[in-house]
Order: structure tokens, then sequence, then C-alpha cells
């Protein structure tokens, strides 16, 4: 293709996809099936409240999803909460932001990694846990080594049969609850408000736990380029995916709740994967190992995917010299990968697998996630308040309620969750400050 002068032009993105493309991509990068992972965790801390904690979650993430849509407009091609912050707060501020999501991409495929083997050993119980996490991790990293990811239609179908599982398990449920059950009308409000277990600090600390439910929604501003009217249908697509993950959610809790009420705890050897043992009492050993099955399958997907974006960010920050270029900045020639990294990411799955439980690896994660959803509510206030002439709805406001939202959830964090987080960023600035040092040596010596 040529330009009026004759000149030819670089060859664009195919704006062509429409607003029900982008909810359900968002759909599909959440899954249908994303509050199970979390749920014997967020039932255990919030004394059975998960309802409540995905509903507030929600809101969280509705006010930081509109503050995404709107940065999507600003920068397009960006689209993420490191560049957001960086050109409209403060270059320092977004290096914070990046570091800590570095630290969130690092989590992932621990947590998941994590859940897969406790998952395995339902299937197989006479196999260690140590086993089936190495394995794991041995062929999360072979794959990603050799370059090999699943393709956008593998995950399409996979959220298909998740879905389809889903409705199985809904069935199933509302089937055993009437028929078994035989519940009262106090019985079916309790997963709402139950005054023997409320208690509103532990119900935030659920609430922070139940966010990694929403935790991908902002994959959708990747895809601005591609999208017809892309101000208007990015905002609308990344609300809209919040709240039908939100609602689906809440009746996949609610139904579970109901079955096995929270009176009953989980024990801990069935905390990680409490809501495959609620199927087995709905549906017996076929839904148990279906939904079982299920969940193993899209939990080492979805590792292998965050192995392979922890590599990515890990080599974009080391080729930018944000971390040592020799190290993560380097690729290998065969398969064209960051091999460096990908071993890396690989061997720090396996040390967390052994220091770090599912819900201190979700806690960890989420005092990432919520300091980069500050961030880009941060950005979106100073952006359209103070700086845009455009005109938006409530500019100050709804940023600003994002903030603290997401700050009172963040500070409901545990100890633990909070006193490493704080080292981590703390980690990140020593490691910040060396690489200046060294570069301004490099200058000085030239």
């Amino acid at each position: 293709m040529e330009d009026e002068t004759g000149s030819l032009l670089q060859p664009q993105l195919k704006r062509s996809l429409k607003l029900w493309h982008l909810i359900v991509y968002g759909i599909i990068i959440i899954q249908p099936t994303a509050p199970m992972g979390i749920y014997g965790v967020v039932s255990n801390i919030a004394r059975g409240h998960v309802v409540v904690t995905i509903l507030i979650a929600m809101v969280a993430m509705l006010f930081t999803a509109i503050s995404y849509g709107r940065m999507a407009r600003v920068y397009p091609r960006a689209g993420s909460a490191f560049s957001y912050v960086s050109e409209e707060l403060n270059p320092k501020a977004g290096y914070v932001v990046g570091w800590a999501m570095l630290m969130d991409y690092i989590l992932n495929p621990i947590i998941c990694i994590i859940w897969c083997s406790q998952a395995a050993r339902n299937i197989v119980p006479d196999i260690p846990f140590a086993f089936w996490m190495i394995a794991f991790v041995l062929l999360s990293t072979f794959l990603n080594t050799r370059g090999i990811q699943t393709s956008g239609r593998v995950n399409a179908a996979l959220s298909i049969v998740m879905s389809l599982v889903v409705l199985l398990f809904l069935g199933e449920g509302f089937r055993y609850i009437f028929s078994t059950v035989h519940p009262t009308a106090r019985d079916l409000f309790r997963p709402f408000y139950d005054p023997s277990t409320f208690s509103t600090s532990t119900l935030f600390q659920g609430t922070s736990v139940a966010v990694l439910t929403y935790i991908g929604f902002d994959g959708i501003s990747t895809m601005a380029e591609e999208v017809e009217n892309p101000r208007r249908n990015i905002l609308l697509a990344t609300v809209f995916t919040c709240l039908i993950i939100g609602i689906l959610s809440m009746v996949e809790v609610y139904v579970a709740q109901v079955v096995w009420p929270a009176t009953t705890p989980f024990p801990a050897s069935m905390v990680d994967t409490a809501f495959v043992h609620v199927a087995a009492r709905v549906g017996g050993t076929f839904l148990f190992q279906l939904l079982n099955a299920t969940l193993l399958v899209a939990n080492l997907g979805s590792a292998i995917a965050a192995q392979f974006g922890a590599s990515r960010l890990m080599y974009s920050m080391g080729r930018d010299h944000s971390l040592p270029p020799r190290i993560f900045g380097a690729v290998d020639r065969r398969h064209r990968v960051p091999r460096n990294n990908v071993l890396i990411v690989g061997a720090i799955a396996v040390a967390g697998g052994f220091l770090l439980s599912y819900q201190q690896g979700a806690e960890l994660l989420n005092f990432g996630a919520f300091i980069a959803f500050m961030g880009v509510n941060a950005a979106a206030l100073v952006h359209y308040k103070f700086r845009s002439k455009e005109k938006v709805a409530f500019p100050f406001l709804i940023p600003a309620l994002g903030i603290l939202v997401c700050a009172f959830i963040w500070i409901h964090l545990s100890h633990s969750a909070q006193i490493l987080g704080t080292l981590w960023v703390c980690v990140g600035l020593i490691v910040a400050w060396l690489m200046h040092r060294r570069k301004r040596s490099t200058l000085q010596a030239q």
C-alpha cells in the first residue's frame, strides 16, 4: 500500500472487533470458573460470606475498570498500569508499579502450580504434593523454553467447556439444595449475612483475596488497536466483563455456600480445592472428577501463560536496563525465547511452592495488584481532572472512589503479605538505585 507521495505505508492492524468480541475475550481471560480456585480460602477467612466478598471486590473493580477504560483512550498502544502511571504521575512511581506488577507475574505461576498439585492429589492421593509440583513446573518450563503456547482457539474451546461444567454444577447444585437440604428462608439468606460468624475485619480480609476473581480484566485494553470505536468500546467491555464475571461468580459461590454452610469449615487438607469437594457433595464422584480435571487443566494453562508473561516482562526490563541486560535481556537463538528468564521463573516457582501456601501466594499477589489498581485510578484522576480538556462523567469522583476502595481492601491484606510485599518493593528500589549507579559510572568512564 502506498500513500499520496508513492511511499510504502506500514500495514496497520484491522479494526474489526466489536463490543461483544471484547466481552467474550475478557470472559475467556478471567475464566468463568474464576472464584472456584479461591473459594475455600475465602470461605474460611470470611467465615462463609464469600458472596459478599465477591460483591465488594466487584465494586472496587468497576471503579478501576472505568479508569482503565478511560486511560486506554489516552494510551491505546501502551495498555499497562506502568505506562499510565509513568506518563501521568512520575516515572519513578511508574517503576514502583511496574516492579509490583513483576511480583504478580512471578506469583501467578506459583499459585497455579500449587492448586494443580493439590488437584492432582485428589486424583492420585498416594503421590506426594512435592512430586506433582516439581512435575508441573518442569512441564511448564519445558514448554516455555520451546516457545510452545496455546492458541486462542484452544483457550476459547476450554472456556466453553468450563462454562458447560459450571452450568452442570449449578443445575446439580440447585437440585441438591431443594431435594436434600430443604433450606429455610434463613438458610437461603445466610450466605449474605450470618450474625453468628460475621466480622467486618475478616470480611475485608476475605475480600482482599476474592479480588483474584477479576484479575486479568485489564488485558482488554491491549486490544485497543483492533477495536471498532475503541474510545467507547474498551471502557464498556471492561465494565461489562467485570459485571458478568461478578454476577456469575456470586451465583456459583452462593450455591456452594448453601450446599456446604460455613458452620462446617473446610479441613486444612481440603481448603485449596474446596469447590471440587462441594461438587462431590452435589454430584457425586463424576462431578467431582469432572470439575477437578477441568480446573486442573485450566490452572495448568494459566501457569504456562503466566510463566510466559513473567519471562517477557523480565526480558523487557532487561532490554531497558532496569534489570541486568546480560541475564534478563538475552534471547535463546534457537527457539527465540528469553530462556534465562523462563528458567529463573521456574526455579522461583519451585521455591515458592515449598515456602508459600496458596492463600499466602494469593494475598501477596494482590498486594502488587492493588498498587497497580490505585496507580491507574490516580493516573485517570490527574489526567481527566487536571490535564485533559475532554469531558467525562465524574472525572474526580470515580477514580477517587476507586483509590479509596482499593486502599481500604489493600490495608486488610494479612500482615505477612504486607511485610513481604513491602520488602519486595524495597528490593526493587535497591535494584533501581544499583542500575542507575552502574549506568552513571559507565557514562563517566566514557
